[in-house]
């Protein structure tokens, strides 16, 4: 068990990558996990968990699919959480920005399906150690 504090500026500091998650705590099946947002993930779902997200610097934004193909995007600013739900589709893009997710450990960045081939820029991982 590691019983010091992790200072998010300073996780986040520490790399460079975009979209490619780094944990940064566990908390019962839990990661905790910190990344740098730019440009666009790729359109993907997790089909049994639901996906938190809270925007630690500069803005954030998910698109959502609905199963008639309407899609809708939320646009997050700093401080702002949002919990996208299971079994829908969805797509980050940012201009610019850093996020923390808290999701269960193992769960992959890119879902359980998604959509298209994945960008040379986002990291189909089931997060990094810090």
């Amino acid at each position: 068990m590691d019983t010091k504090p992790v200072n998010l500026a300073e996780a986040l500091a520490s790399f460079d990558d975009i979209y490619s998650p780094r944990i940064v705590a566990r908390t019962n099946d839990y990661d905790v996990r910190v990344a740098h947002a730019a440009g666009d993930h790729v359109w993907h779902v997790h089909e049994d968990t639901d996906e938190f997200f809270l925007v630690l610097d500069g803005r954030f934004d998910i698109a959502m699919r609905d199963a008639d193909g309407t899609e809708t995007t939320v646009e997050l600013h700093k401080g702002d959480t949002f919990v996208v739900p299971k079994g829908i589709e969805h797509k980050p893009s940012s201009p610019g920005g850093s996020i923390l997710m808290f999701e269960p450990s193992g769960t992959k960045s890119t879902g359980d399906r998604h959509e298209g081939e994945i960008p040379a820029h986002v990291d189909s991982t089931t997060g990094h150690a810090l």
